[in-house]
């Protein structure tokens, strides 16, 4: 059997190991550093091209026949008398400003490439903050039953005794081993939920399979006095500033104007500049020669990849504007049900919860002293239960709603 290592955390020092070893995040950062590096690349002058041609290695004394004149050999020596070949040096220059508004094009693809990290993490952070949530969630309900497994087994071994010495009918201990049994039964199922909860959350922060995760129990419930000071029109302000995917709409529409910009440059031809040197082959013994190259724009004018452009300016304009007016709505559905959970809660009177403690263990008391009977014992002891998780289920709405809230904003809204 595999030794496990029990590791207890909070809800912050979780985040803290999410945001350093999370892999998905870590990948993503390379994407970044990727699109820096096409900036750098934009920003690089296309390399001339040197090219040799015409060289003759050897020349036999039959091609030399009826050649008077023998040419000057390479520093004084006999080399080169026999030689032809030439040399040219060419330099591609980029006109109508094509490589700054590469440049530009690129560097709207790092900001895009920032957008799309920040999105994930939106992502992911909402992802483990819920997890969080229901690990805790499942943590508090758990104590809750592991709190009364114990009484119930006592109440029931006592029973028994009971029973076995006629004093009860064996249908009341019957009952009273139904409901030992369904609260063991609750608490497996329990066991298993929460070894699914640290699963998906050990993915996230990258631990050991093996670990036994616990988290704290700070920060469960938030701040339930801030939720009730927020703005609707407030936030919906604050959202277009902080959403990346509504930013990422807006540069897809950027990059599609800097590449209008672009394919637009690119119906000015570009000059090839030429150096070459020639020796040997034409009246001159030595001849140096300058000479200029461009394409004539006749049938290409690169008509289609501006189009091309021009219907993406087009298409992610709208698309803006439909994330703007889904951003809005889904704000005001969180806006309205994280109220919504909080007014609930705020039914629920402060010391509701201890008040039911307090009654189970008089309860509990009474019924061994046979005060009350088993049936008014266990109707209570259901509406305990059913109440505690009332309880603690009203608490994790909460706390969902409120990152659902954090999540729709981009930002931590509610802390």
């Amino acid at each position: 059997m595999l030794a496990q290592d029990t590791l207890t955390l909070s809800r912050t020092q979780s985040e803290a190991i999410f945001l350093k070893e999370n892999l998905q995040l870590l990948a993503e950062r390379l994407e970044i550093e990727q699109a820096e590096a096409m900036v750098l690349q934009a920003k690089l002058w296309p390399n001339p091209i040197l090219e040799v041609d015409e060289v003759n290695l050897w020349t036999p004394k039959n091609q030399r026949i009826g050649l008077e004149d023998e040419l000057p050999g390479f520093g004084g020596g006999n080399f080169g008398k026999h030689q032809q070949f030439s040399a040219s040096l060419e330099q591609l220059i980029l006109t109508a400003g094509k490589r700054k508004k590469l440049i530009a094009l690129e560097e709207v693809s790092v900001e895009r490439s920032k957008q799309y990290f920040e999105d994930l993490l939106r992502h992911l952070k909402f992802e483990i903050r819920t997890q969080l949530t229901n690990l805790q969630f499942l943590q508090l309900k758990r104590n809750v039953y592991q709190s009364q497994i114990e009484t119930i087994k006592l109440l029931t071994t006592a029973y028994q005794r009971q029973m076995e010495e006629g004093h009860i009918a064996k249908g009341e201990y019957i009952r009273l081993k139904a409901l030992e049994l369904e609260i063991l039964k609750a608490n497996k199922e329990l066991d298993e939920e929460l070894n699914e909860a640290q699963k998906e959350l050990k993915l996230l922060l990258r631990l050991p399979s093996t670990t036994v995760l616990k988290i704290t129990h700070d920060g469960f419930l938030k701040d339930l006095v801030l939720m009730e000071t927020l703005s609707l029109e407030n936030i919906l302000k604050q959202a277009m500033e902080f959403r990346p995917d509504f930013k990422i709409a807006n540069l897809e529409e950027r990059y599609f104007q800097n590449l209008y910009k672009f394919e637009k440059s690119q119906r000015v031809p570009d000059l090839n500049f030429k150096v070459g040197y020639d020796r040997g082959s034409g009246i001159y013994q030595n001849f140096i020669g300058f000479g200029l190259a461009i394409d004539i724009p006749f049938f290409n004018r690169n008509q289609g990849n501006i189009k091309s452009a021009e219907i993406g300016i087009n298409k992610y304009r709208l698309l803006a504007e439909q994330k703007e007016l889904q951003l809005e709505n889904e704000i005001v559905l969180a806006y309205q049900n994280l109220n919504s959970a909080v007014e609930f809660i705020n039914e629920i009177e402060q010391d509701y919860e201890s008040t039911l403690d307090d009654l189970l263990t008089g309860y509990t008391k009474n019924f061994k002293e046979r005060n009350i009977g088993l049936l008014e014992y266990l109707d209570f002891f259901e509406a305990y239960l059913d109440n505690k998780e009332i309880i603690l289920e009203s608490k994790k709405e909460v706390n969902e709603r409120a990152e659902e809230l954090n999540f729709i904003m981009g930002t931590d809204l509610i802390n």
